[in-house]
This record gives C-alpha cells, sequence and structure tokens, in this order.
C-alpha cells in the first residue's frame, strides 16, 4: 500500500502515522485532510511524504487507501458530496456507524472495513480490530502491531465497547495517587510511584502464555493485601455494575448518542468540510 488517505486527523489519525514511521524503515505516502488542521501542520513538518490536502476529496484522489477517522457527530458533514471510486480501500475509524450507514451516506462500490485502531499503534503496540476482513486493511494493520478480524458487526460493536473502558483505567489511578496525597504523601511522588506500579504490570500482559486470571493469581497472596482489595472493593456487586455499563452501551452503540473511541475533537481551520 503505497498511498494512505486520512480524513480527521486527531488522536488516532495521528498515532496511525507515528506508528507508520515508528522503528525508522519505509513509510508510504500520507496525504491528510484539513480537519485537525494543528496536528496535520505537525505531523506534515515533522515527517516526509506527509502532505495536507487542500480538501477531504484530495485526500480520496490521492490514496489507495483511505481511513475515516471521524466522531460521529461530524462524519456525515465530513463525507458529504465524497466521491470514492471503486478502486479505492476505505477503512471506517467512525465509532458506532455500520459498515453499510457508511457505504450508503458514499455511494460506492469500494471496499469498507471497519476498524478499531487505539492510540498505541504509535508504537505499533496495539492489535487493531477488523470487519469485515481484507487483505490490504489486515496488512495495514498488521505493520501497526497485528490486525484481529472478527465474525461480524456485533463482534466488533462488543470489542468497541471494550475501548470505552480506558478512561476509568485512567481515573482508577488517579483515584490511588489522590488517595496517597491524602494520608500526606507528597503528589508528585504517588503519581511516579503508581505509574510505576502499573507499567511494570502493564509489561506483564505481553506474556500471552499465561491468562488474565493466571496473571492475577501469580500476583495475589492467599489472605493478602492484594486479595483483601479485589474482594472487599471488586467484589460480585461491583462486578456486575461494570457489566452492566458496558451492556448498556453495548446496546446503544450505532443507535445512541455519539461516542468516542479515541478520535480527537478537530479545532481550529478546517474543521468542517471544504
Amino acid at each position: 500500500m503505497k498511498r494512505i488517505g486520512i480524513i480527521g486527523v486527531g488522536e488516532i489519525g495521528r498515532a496511525i502515522v507515528t506508528g507508520l514511521r515508528h522503528g525508522g524503515d519505509t513509510a508510504p505516502e500520507v496525504y491528510l485532510s484539513p480537519r485537525g488542521a494543528r496536528t496535520a501542520a505537525e505531523l506534515a513538518e515533522r515527517y516526509e511524504d506527509v502532505r495536507v490536502c487542500g480538501d477531504n476529496q484530495e485526500v480520496v484522489d490521492r490514496s489507495d487507501l483511505v481511513i475515516l477517522a471521524l466522531r460521529r457527530r461530524d462524519w456525515r458533514e465530513a463525507v458529504a458530496g465524497l466521491r470514492v471510486p471503486a478502486d479505492r480501500i476505505v477503512v471506517n475509524v467512525i465509532p458506532g456507524v455500520g459498515t453499510e450507514e457508511l457505504r450508503h451516506a458514499l455511494g460506492t462500490d469500494a471496499p469498507i472495513t471497519h476498524a478499531i485502531p487505539l492510540p498505541p499503534v504509535r508504537e505499533r503496540g496495539s492489535v487493531t480490530v477488523v470487519y469485515p476482513s481484507h487483505p490490504e486493511a489486515d496488512a495495514f494493520f498488521e505493520r501497526l502491531g497485528g490486525a484481529l478480524p472478527v465474525a461480524d458487526e456485533a463482534a466488533l460493536n462488543i470489542m468497541s465497547a471494550l475501548t470505552s473502558t480506558l478512561t476509568s483505567h485512567y481515573a482508577f489511578l488517579s483515584t490511588l495517587t489522590a488517595w496517597a496525597a491524602g494520608h500526606g504523601i507528597p503528589a508528585e511522588d504517588a503519581d511516579r510511584f503508581v505509574r510505576g506500579v502499573f507499567q511494570g504490570v502493564g509489561r506483564s500482559l505481553g506474556d500471552e502464555s499465561s491468562s488474565l486470571e493466571r496473571l492475577a493469581a501469580d500476583h495475589e497472596t492467599p489472605g493478602g493485601s492484594n486479595e483483601r482489595i479485589r474482594t472487599t472493593w471488586f467484589d460480585q456487586a461491583n462486578s456486575a455494575a461494570l457489566r452492566g455499563a458496558l451492556d448498556g452501551l453495548l446496546a446503544d452503540l450505532g443507535t445512541g448518542p455519539e461516542s468516542d473511541t479515541g478520535t480527537e475533537p478537530e479545532t481550529g481551520p478546517g474543521t468542517g468540510r471544504r
């Protein structure tokens, strides 16, 4: 794939461009839309063969594979009037917008695949869920950390719901540091310590030979302090509440209010389709 286009240059767009150049190997040409003008300009200045186009149609015209990384509330305006030839490959990264809905809006016979890239693709450190599988799209995301094709759009929505727990994880860590600070630990020391602890835990996830249950057991002594917090705080009621929140989100995907799986608000000149 020699030419990549990205319409909607927020956090995910930035991560994709960065990931393509991670490690210094040869990267494809990248054409960016004027949406997210500040980020697009920064990337074009930083990387060779990354260019900002005058409008979204130019992105499509110059690209072999076109990534739509738009916010749900903005996507119809952004794609209105676009002409997408059948020989392009469209990657839909818009949360909660199904393939057929997008195809109808674009009026194209081009292959469309839905994908859920996450910010760690900037370091090729995250697998990307895709549906339906397409050889070119799969190969593209393999380069960014791996492609994980799923069976249908329902499975993709389940995976999308899982990504919506990311900021809850950061809020959990923030609560830990605030608790320690409330007990007299300097905030910067608490922050540094908590980051170190959970960076180590994150690295242990790279051992795919151990299940998540096994990893939890390996970090827990029967009757110890880890078991105490897990059983008194993350009890059955807490677990049920989390499952219920995920079930509610899953029911809303595609029909409910806008969601966000990593796209970034697009500010500055060029935020609307031009």
